[in-house]
């Protein structure tokens, strides 16, 4: 097990280090510069709140591609009669922080906790991380949030506080990015994902889809 040095920052190589279960190494920090160069390379932090800093690269990957997006027709009808209204990076925070309250099944907490949050309100700052919003009657009723990286989306944690909010704002915005998005990259499998036509895909396969359109750069 890697353990990083908190004033370099440095990741394994995922295409040669393979451990059991994905863990590529512990410690080091969430300053937005080593959390951008981890997602460049398809690593990501997460952890429980007062442990050391968890960095994973999961084989196989769970992904979906835009194009085999699976829509029900009760969806196709909510989308079609616009009960919601859709936003783009308009409170980020807020997101977050929503994301980090909703109950999830078979989950004790959650992994969102303070310090992440004002991580990756710098990594927003800096234009990588990103926030969709889904509205009804000028309330914030659903959301997502993640990094994109070149033609990959990283999803992160998504919200919602009505039915069908969170999965009508991933359909929007997954449809509107269909040609933008070569790949969704959904981490930890759910059902809720496998229903809307994500699947396992080789660790390798991901990366490569990952380095395709995009070149490894210091945050800017």
């Amino acid at each position: 097990m890697l353990r990083l040095d908190p004033n370099d920052i440095a990741f394994p190589d995922p295409e040669l280090y393979h451990p059991d279960g994905g863990l590529m190494a512990i410690g080091g920090d969430l300053r937005p510069e080593r959390l951008w160069f981890a997602y460049q390379l398809g690593i990501f932090p997460w952890y429980n709140e007062g442990e050391e800093i968890l960095w994973w690269c999961p084989d196989p990957r769970f992904v979906l591609f835009p194009n085999e997006i699976k829509i029900s027709k009760s969806m196709k009808k909510i989308l079609r009669d616009d009960i919601f209204e859709f936003t783009e990076n308009k409170c980020f925070e807020e997101v977050m922080r929503n994301c980090k309250m909703a109950e999830r099944k078979d989950q004790d907490g959650t992994w969102i906790h303070e310090e992440l949050i004002q991580s990756f309100l710098k990594l927003h700052q800096f234009g990588k991380a990103k926030s969709f919003e889904v509205w009804q009657n000028s309330e914030l009723v659903g959301g997502f949030y993640g990094v994109e990286v070149g033609r990959v989306f990283c999803g992160e944690s998504m919200f919602a506080k009505v039915s069908n909010a969170s999965k009508a704002a991933f359909i929007h915005f997954t449809s509107k990015y269909k040609n933008k998005w070569d790949l969704i990259d959904c981490q930890i499998y759910s059902e809720h994902l496998e229903n809307l036509g994500a699947k396992m895909i080789p660790k390798i396969d991901y990366l490569n889809i990952l380095k395709r359109g995009q070149k490894v750069n210091p945050i800017s």
